[in-house]
C-alpha cells in the first residue's frame, strides 16, 4: 500500500521535544483533529510540561492531542484507535518521531476500557461527535483514573456531563466544543 497518497493531511506540535514538526494523517470519516488554538489552551490548562504523567488518547485520530503530549514529556502515552488506516498513520508518525515513550493500539475504546486494568492521570477524550460515546465512556472511567486526573473531552455542544464529575475548565473553537473534567469528590490537585 501507497501511504505517501493516503496521508495527505497534517499538523503541528506545537511544544516539547517535537515542537514544530508534522504529523500525517489520512482522510478518514469523522477525522477532525484538535486545533492548535485548542491544544495550546488545553495545555495550558494542564500544565505545559506533563513529566511523570499517564496518559490515554481513547479515540486518537490524527494522534495530535496523545503526540503533543509526549513531546512534551508524559512519562507514557497509549493512543487507542479502530480504524485501520488511521491507525497506519499513527504508526508511520510513531516511527518517525521515535517515540519510545507512545503506544499505539488498534481498538474500539470502550472495549478497551473494559478490557484494560492500567490508571491514567490525563485522558483525551474525542470520539466522532456522531458517534455519542462521550457520556458512555465518561462512565466508565473512574476505574482507570489515578487521583488528581484530569479528562478532555471534545464534543458538538451537547454533552450531558454524568454525575461523579465536575467541569474544570471549558471553551469553544468554531463548532468545537471542549473542556476539562475532574472527579466531583476530589479536591483541586495540581494537575
Amino acid at each position: 500500500m501507497n501511504h505517501a497518497g493516503t496521508l495527505r493531511n497534517r499538523v503541528r506540535i506545537i511544544s516539547g521535544h517535537w515542537r514544530r514538526r508534522l504529523i500525517s494523517f489520512p482522510d478518514a470519516e469523522g477525522l477532525r483533529p484538535t486545533p492548535d488554538a485548542v491544544r495550546e489552551k488545553l495545555f495550558n490548562w494542564l500544565g505545559q510540561e506533563l513529566h511523570g504523567l499517564d496518559c490515554l488518547d481513547l479515540f486518537a485520530g490524527s494522534g495530535a492531542l496523545g503526540f503533543e503530549a509526549a513531546s512534551r514529556g508524559a512519562r507514557r502515552v497509549t493512543m487507542v484507535e479502530k480504524n485501520r488506516l488511521v491507525l497506519n498513520g499513527l504508526q508511520l508518525s510513531l516511527t518517525a518521531l521515535a517515540a519510545n515513550n507512545v503506544d499505539v493500539l488498534q481498538g474500539d475504546g470502550v472495549k478497551f476500557l473494559s478490557e484494560y486494568s492500567g490508571r491514567f492521570d490525563v485522558v483525551f477524550l474525542d470520539p466522532p461527535y456522531a458517534a455519542g460515546l462521550q457520556e458512555q465512556v465518561l462512565a466508565a472511567l473512574p476505574p482507570h483514573l489515578n487521583p488528581g486526573a484530569r479528562v478532555y473531552v471534545e464534543h458538538d455542544g451537547n454533552l450531558v456531563v454524568p454525575p461523579g464529575w465536575l467541569v474544570w475548565r471549558e471553551g469553544r473553537a468554531g463548532k468545537a466544543h471542549f473542556c476539562l473534567l475532574k472527579q466531583a469528590q476530589e479536591q483541586d490537585s495540581h494537575v
